[in-house]
C-alpha cells in the first residue's frame, strides 16, 4: 500500500485541478494506494478572505487558473460567493468523513460544490447536504460541526502541516518525494512506482 498525502484547501482552485492527474496516476499505477487529504487553511480566521469581484481574482483566474484547468481537462469556474468562505468547518467535516471511511468522497464533493456549483462551503447546512450525498449520517455530521467534535483533530492536522514546512498548496508527499503544485499524471505515477519499490526493498 503506497501512502499519498495531499495538502490542500477547499478554496484553492489548483487543489481541485490537482486531483484529476492524481486519480489518473493511481489508475495507471494499478496498485493499492491510500490517499490522505491534509488540511491547510490559506486564510485562517480572522485573516480576510478574498472577494471574487476584486482585481486579484479577476486577474489570476483568466491568466492562470483557467489555462491550467483546460490543460488538465478540469471544469471549474470562479465562485461568486463573496467574501470567500473560511474552510475550518469544511475541514472539520472532512475529519468526520475520514473517521467514517468517506474522506475522499467528501473532499471531492466539497471542491465540486464550491468550484462547479457555486455553493457557500462555509455554511453548516451546505456541508451537511454534501455529507449526506457522500453517504454520511447527516444528523450526526451536523451535530459534530455544531459541538466542535473534530476541532482538535483539525488543529492537530494544521500543526502537522506547519511541522512539515508546508507553506503553499497543493503539495504532495509520496514516499520520499515532495511534489509542489499541480503535477502531471506521469510525474505522480513515477513517484508512486518509486515509493512502491522502496517499500518492497525495505520489506
Amino acid at each position: 500500500m503506497v501512502k499519498v498525502q495531499v495538502w490542500s484547501d477547499f478554496v484553492c482552485p489548483f487543489c481541485m485541478i490537482a486531483e484529476q492527474p492524481l486519480l489518473e496516476a493511481v489508475q495507471a499505477f494499478g496498485g493499492p494506494v491510500d490517499i490522505e487529504w491534509m488540511p491547510f487553511e490559506l486564510r485562517p480566521h480572522p485573516t480576510p478572505t478574498l472577494r471574487p469581484e476584486d482585481s486579484y481574482l479577476q486577474t489570476v483566474w483568466p491568466q492562470s487558473v483557467y489555462p491550467v484547468a483546460a490543460r488538465f481537462g478540469v471544469a471549474l469556474k470562479l465562485p461568486t460567493v463573496s467574501p470567500q468562505p473560511y474552510t475550518a468547518l469544511a475541514w472539520q467535516g472532512y475529519q468526520f468523513a475520514r473517521a467514517h471511511g468517506r474522506g475522499h468522497d467528501y473532499n471531492d464533493r466539497v471542491l465540486r460544490a464550491f468550484f462547479q456549483h457555486d455553493q457557500d462551503i462555509g455554511r453548516v447546512d451546505v456541508l451537511t447536504q454534501i455529507a449526506r450525498q457522500a453517504g454520511l449520517d447527516a444528523v450526526d455530521f451536523e451535530a459534530a460541526l455544531h459541538d466542535g467534535r473534530y476541532r482538535e483533530a483539525h488543529a492537530q492536522a494544521l500543526a502537522l502541516a506547519r511541522a512539515q514546512g508546508v507553506s503553499a498548496v497543493p503539495a504532495f508527499r509520496i514516499g520520499r518525494h515532495w511534489l509542489p503544485g499541480v503535477q502531471p499524471a506521469q510525474v505522480l505515477e513515477r513517484a508512486l512506482r518509486d515509493a512502491a519499490q522502496s517499500d518492497s526493498a525495505l520489506a
